[in-house]
């Protein structure tokens, strides 16, 4: 399958290592454009490409900009793409979005929006990316790892699954895109080592109130 990746930062780079890894073609994308990312490209030993490149390229296109700067991708771009949302939100880093401090949305929700003809998925927000390559574990395995998935698209979510477990995770269907919240940044099951029955209580559980000390997740 090939990948087309926008945003080339620790999440970016993390998920284009383990698709190229698992057999993908990859293409990373920034906002400086491909010249920039010549070390990068070696490292990961993918191809670099500007975002619009990033977007045609992927038959799944990873989307891993900071949640501020999410409309500065043009929706049509990624018109009829599958596109897994990696983001979470952070204040202090973002700036403050009402909607999502009230809780009348999710940050997958607002990339839909801004998305309208694309296939959005929330996906790998909930793993500390150091995680990401050292917590895969073949199919079976008793201390496999489940991640969390969220969309209102069965055949999307149903195609990101399989990516998920190629990189040796379990995949907890959370609902629709509506249901994201539950394991957003500093939500319970945020960054948790969880196997897939935990996480479906955990999820199962937490309430609208319901969040953890800053950085507990990092413990």
């Amino acid at each position: 399958m090939r990948i087309g990746i926008i945003g080339a930062g620790f999440v970016g780079q993390a998920i284009a290592k383990l698709a190229g890894a698992n057999g993908h073609e990859v293409m990373i994308s920034n906002s400086r454009g491909p010249d920039t990312l010549f070390s990068v490209r070696s490292a990961l030993g993918c191809a670099a490409g500007t975002a619009a490149e990033a977007a045609a390229f992927g038959d799944i296109v990873v989307f891993a900009v900071p949640l501020k700067a999410y409309r500065s991708i043009p929706a049509g771009l990624l018109a009829g793409k599958i596109v897994i949302d990696t983001n979470n939100y952070y204040p202090e880093r973002d700036g403050t979005i009402e909607e999502l401090d009230r809780q009348q949305t999710t940050t997958s929700e607002l990339l839909a929006a801004h998305l309208p003809q694309s296939r959005v998925v929330k996906a790998f927000n909930a793993i500390v990316m150091a995680d990401v390559a050292k917590d895969g574990r073949p199919s079976g395995a008793t201390d496999r790892r489940a991640l969390p998935i969220a969309g209102d698209d069965a055949d999307a979510k149903a195609t990101v699954a399989r990516l998920t477990g190629q990189f040796g995770f379990d995949v907890v269907d959370a609902g629709p895109l509506s249901e994201g919240w539950r394991f957003e940044r500093a939500r319970p099951a945020y960054c948790m080592r969880l196997n897939r029955a935990e996480l479906e209580r955990m999820l199962a559980a937490t309430t609208r109130d319901a969040f953890v000390e800053e950085g507990a997740w990092r413990k």
